[in-house]
């Protein structure tokens, strides 16, 4: 089966580099492909009196991170054209299943921690949970 629009959840880990390298593979199928690759980063928030405090320190390190996992993924696609690149920050798995909606991907594809046993139960598995929670198929690397 061939997908038009193929959405790749990155975050510079070993697993996403698979997952990315599975979707331009995909996507070389078929010449219409888009691919979409997203990262997620979720900033520490402390809840103080009413508000919210975000460490400056932490918006200026995922700020750098995200900016190095661009460049990363730069160096790795070799062609533009077909390919977007969005950042976000929030809770992941959500972040991720409410990209692929609104962009209509058609398959989600996300490498795996390798979790297993206690540690996944405790931790929660982002492929885990986006397996259990999207309404298109997904396609987990280890």
């Amino acid at each position: 089966m061939l997908y038009s629009k193929i959405l790749v959840a990155y975050d510079g880990s070993e697993t996403s580099e698979r997952a990315l390298d599975s979707a331009l593979k995909l996507a070389k199928l078929n010449h219409y492909s888009k691919v979409d690759i997203i990262h997620i980063f979720n900033l520490p928030a402390y809840f103080v009196g009413t508000g919210v405090f975000i460490p400056p320190a932490a918006v200026e390190d995922n700020s750098h991170y995200t900016e190095q996992l661009i460049e990363k993924i730069k160096e790795v696609v070799a062609d533009l054209s077909n390919i977007h690149i969005e950042v976000r920050n929030g809770a992941i798995t959500k972040e991720i299943l409410g990209y692929a909606e609104e962009i209509g991907a058609e398959l989600l594809i996300v490498g795996s921690r390798g979790l297993s046993g206690i540690s996944e139960f405790v931790l929660g598995s982002v492929s885990h949970n986006l397996v259990q929670h999207a309404k298109i198929p997904v396609l987990v690397i280890k």
